[in-house]
């Protein structure tokens, strides 16, 4: 199945998923309009895709919806404040949002932090419940970290959630954004994945449309004569210190008639910790970053309880590093896997986990690195990450020692210089835009450098802790074709292969037509009516130079 098919029905998918959840409440769909969304998946750009998605699923959404549309990087190329509000969130913007999106011409950075801020400022995020839905295909490009945003935005929502698409975007790529999504509650969609996603929405569709029903708020406890009745302690491992920190959370439940866990009843932070808790059972739950314990307590009237909670788990402190001496990359995904399950972090990571067995693996664009460990309870373990990596920034000018190409449809596909036995090389990653940069293990490459139809390839070799410059020279300049009342443009080589048939270059269905092409000569084709008639005008393009063609009707 082509990939174009599987990211019109999973982006379909979240938009359904989505929809229900938030009907009685506000939401506002963010669109990344930044330049590579210019970029093709089996002959369509990223844009249209988004466009098609869009207009099919607002089609479906409930009347009473309280929708609204925003995009970025539409406007201008180069700014970090090009957020726009196209449609306010109201009842029965589908329409409106749908006409919104066919307007948009992507050309800028992608600000998606500030954006999501704006989204969630915009639905008075701190007092209603919000939802924010990014669909983004591409990184933070404007020195925002996406990761602290979505605990900020949790810490001050009233039940406040962003999902994130990734639209085309790398599975590393992937982890740098999913931390908005897991960090207020949301959920992030790998669009790449159509398969898992459809998957993962059959089996919870069907309970996020049903609307959940209200239940009783838990009596709250009879109130006590003494100060505290409950006074826990927690230590990390058997027989160790007290824990002395803000971090640790307490979650205080009622217990069923058949002992099960019910209700909560109180949550506090830090330890050591003091309750107030009228005679009777609880079960009480201590827990610490990714390690936790619970235990049933009874108070006694008149009496203090004071049980000790063992975490049994301890400290990982891991600074990811790309190479030897160089500085931690807030970038970095540090995967930890411990015991029953993993997380995942970014940059400099400072966790409690579980004790026994830990696989850590650190990865930083397509470099990994893993380390396997042994933790004790009530250990501190604090190591370096070496990735391994070299760094590369890429950039490319029209002409020799000429003006530097700063469209966002610049592509940069970095590839093994080894081929296949087929004659291919594999992918090793796709960037955007001009000043791109990409961390790579050391080795051997091959930089694809594209802009339209122009296309050069530089080899390249990456060494640990280097720095590469990629400096492409297309020899290429730009055409901008006008044509009053055209239905077509095309542009043709003008030499003939032995079939008689001229190669084709570019096209468009608009009057004017603007594209980068290789030095040399074109012939501009118009179709100027419905009966198919054509005119053509014969052009040449220097490299670094524009061409202005009008070819006549």
């Amino acid at each position: 199945m082509k990939l174009f098919p599987k990211l019109i029905a999973g982006a379909a998918a979240l938009f359904m998923l989505v929809a229900p959840a938030v009907a009685a409440d506000r939401a506002i769909i963010i669109l990344d309009a930044s330049g590579s969304m210019w970029a093709q998946i089996d002959g369509q750009s990223r844009i249209a895709i988004a466009r098609d998605t869009l207009n099919s699923v607002l089609k479906g959404i409930p009347a009473s919806l309280e929708l609204g549309f925003m995009a970025y990087g539409h406007r201008e190329k180069a700014s970090c404040t090009d957020i726009e509000l196209l449609v306010p969130p109201a009842a029965g913007t589908a329409g409106a949002i749908s006409a919104a999106a066919a307007k948009i011409n992507p050309k800028g950075k992608t600000p998606l932090s500030a954006a999501v801020q704006q989204a969630a400022d915009l639905l008075k995020y701190t007092e209603d419940k919000a939802t924010v839905i990014l669909i983004t295909d591409g990184l933070e490009t404007c020195d925002a970290d996406p990761c602290a945003l979505g605990t900020t935005l949790k810490q001050a929502g009233v039940d406040f959630t962003v999902d994130v698409v990734g639209f085309g975007l790398t599975a590393s790529e992937g982890k740098q954004v999913a931390c908005l999504a897991d960090n207020t509650g949301g959920k992030y969609f790998q669009a790449k994945d159509a398969k898992g996603l459809t998957a993962a929405l059959t089996q919870t569709v069907a309970q996020v449309t049903q609307a959940p029903k209200p239940q009783p708020k838990p009596e709250p406890p009879a109130a006590v004569n003494a100060e505290f009745s409950l006074v826990p302690e927690l230590v990390l491992g058997e027989g160790g210190p007290a824990i002395k920190d803000d971090a640790p959370r307490w979650d205080i439940f009622a217990v069923n008639a058949d002992g099960s866990k019910g209700d909560t009843l109180d949550t506090e932070y830090g330890a050591p910790s003091k309750f107030k808790l009228a005679a009777g059972s609880y079960i009480v739950k201590a827990s610490w970053d990714q390690a936790a314990t619970e235990q049933p307590v009874t108070i006694v009237a008149g009496q203090v309880a004071t049980p000790v909670f063992n975490l049994n788990a301890g400290r990982l402190i891991l600074h990811p590093r790309p190479a030897e001496g160089l500085d931690v990359d807030d970038g970095a995904a540090v995967k930890i896997e411990y015991p029953s399950d993993n997380t995942t972090s970014y940059g400099n990571t400072k966790l409690v986990v579980p004790a026994g067995d830990e696989k850590v693996t650190a990865s930083l664009d397509a470099g990994v690195s893993t380390l396997e460990l042994t933790l004790a309870a009530g250990q501190t373990i604090e190591k370096d990450l070496i990735i391994g990596v070299g760094h590369i920034t890429a950039n490319a000018t029209y002409a020799e020692g000429g003006d530097k190409v700063t469209d966002g449809g610049l592509t940069f596909d970095v590839k093994k210089a080894k081929k296949k036995i087929d004659g291919t090389r594999e992918d090793v990653g796709t960037n955007y835009g001009p000043d791109t940069k990409r961390w790579l293990p050391p080795g051997d490459y091959v930089v694809e450098v594209t802009m339209d139809q122009a296309h050069v390839e530089i080899p390249i070799t990456v060494t640990a802790g280097g720095e590469t410059s990629v400096d492409a020279v297309l020899n290429a300049g730009v055409a901008a074709i006008t044509t009053d009342g055209a239905k077509k443009i095309e542009v043709f080589g003008t030499k003939k292969n032995i079939k008689g048939e001229r190669p084709a270059f570019s096209y468009g269905y608009d009057p004017t037509l603007q594209t980068t092409l290789p030095a040399g000569d074109y012939v501009a084709v118009a179709t100027v009516d419905d009966a198919g008639k054509t005119v053509e005008t014969p052009f040449s393009v220097k490299a670094g130079e524009r061409t202005e063609v009008t070819v006549a009707p």
